[in-house]
């Protein structure tokens, strides 16, 4: 080999060496006090490495310092599902994301980001971003963090996408029955009405999965499913998604298919599926109900609303969409007036959580036993 080719390999060897160098000098070890749950894939350690060269896409991992003490909305739920509150000072793993709350916190993925910033957590689960509206009375102001770097492995700052369970599918593969709860906004009773049709169904021997289609992550919703005996679920966390909103549809829908494939391939009765937030909100709810290859395999469908009016014309717009309501529940079914009224305007079940009848029972057998959708 020639003195002109060593001289070039050299070079490269050089600025090989150079590049290891900056990259080394641009990292150092924490402690991490808190790690939030939408990060739970990656399995992070309580020491982990830290990077300046940061990403504002969704899914990016920081370790960030809490800045102040709050009297509410103050905790973070941890991997394991446990709450644990937060304390100025501590540092915590979290992942951008968006959050739409009609009942919380707005908030987007910042523009530009640099180690020293200050962003918002803008929910329990971890995921982090800047706030621009909030529901101060009921959730107080948005928890300031400081940013502390990106937590990085292998000199590759981490994503929640780099460590998924499934991916995204264009179509759906699965013929399971889906039991799907919709809601007219964010606490209607969707979580509480899908875990006692849950409890029911798998007290009669039904083997039953669970997903979470749309929302911000977090796992709360799943360990209750999971505690009346669903054997797995699964959220758009498990495929890197930290917050479904503001998500193009045809992302949040190949999500879904995603999801309802991977919990298939256990061969459960039926699956559940819930979904963050209302018909209308900015979580992407319409587009998985309007999808025919979803609405194909949904044999039942639950719609919870606060109010008749809610209930109402969560029904009218569900059946726009060719996928009608036959059940309505959640607080608008607390009493017998609410019962009555939705009742007699729409012709249809009512089903109450707190004081369960069976009378859903007779669909649940009738188109089992038939073996398609209503």
């Amino acid at each position: 080999m020639g003195a002109e080719p060593i001289r070039l390999l050299q070079g490269r060897l050089n600025n090989c060496m150079l590049d290891t160098y900056k990259a080394f000098e641009n990292m150092k070890k924490i402690q991490i006090d808190k790690i939030s749950s939408v990060t739970k894939n990656l399995a992070l350690a309580q020491k982990e490495n830290l990077t300046d060269d940061l990403s504002c896409d969704m899914g990016t991992v920081l370790a960030a310092q809490v800045l102040e003490d709050k009297s509410i909305y103050n905790e973070l739920e941890l991997p394991s599902g446990r709450m644990s509150k937060l304390k100025k000072g501590d540092i915590i793993a979290v992942a951008l994301g968006e959050r739409m709350a009609l009942k919380g916190f707005v908030g987007r993925l910042p523009k530009t980001l640099k180690t020293g910033d200050v962003i918002h957590l803008l929910n329990m689960g971890g995921v982090a971003g800047e706030c621009t509206s909030a529901n101060t009375k009921e959730v107080g102001d948005p928890l300031r963090i400081r940013v502390l770097g990106g937590i990085c492995r292998n000199n590759k700052l981490l994503n929640i996408g780099q460590a998924t369970l499934f991916k995204p599918s264009k179509t759906l593969k699965s013929d399971v029955p889906l039991i799907v709860t919709t809601g007219s906004s964010m606490d209607s009773g969707k979580t509480t009405v899908a875990v006692e049709i849950t409890k029911t169904l798998v007290r009669m021997g039904m083997k039953l999965a669970g997903a979470k289609l749309s929302g911000v992550g977090a796992m709360r919703d799943l360990f209750k499913m999971e505690d009346y005996g669903v054997f797995n679920a699964v959220s758009f966390v498990d495929a890197g998604i930290t917050s479904t909103a503001n998500l193009d549809d045809k992302t949040i829908v190949e999500v879904a298919k995603g999801a309802i494939n991977h919990l298939s391939k256990k061969d459960p009765d039926a699956i559940m599926v819930e979904f963050g937030d209302g018909l209308l909100g900015r979580y992407g709810v319409m587009p998985l109900l309007k999808d025919k290859e979803i609405q194909k395999n949904v044999y039942l469908h639950i719609g919870c609303a606060r109010d008749p009016v809610g209930a109402i014309k969560l029904a009218e717009e569900c059946a726009k969409i060719g996928l009608p309501i036959d059940v309505i529940s959640g607080p608008v079914t607390d009493n017998q007036v609410g019962r009555d009224i939705v009742g007699e305007a729409l012709g249809i079940l009512t089903y109450n959580a707190f004081n369960p009848n069976n009378e859903w029972l007779n669909l649940v057998i009738s188109r089992w036993a038939v073996g398609h959708a209503a």
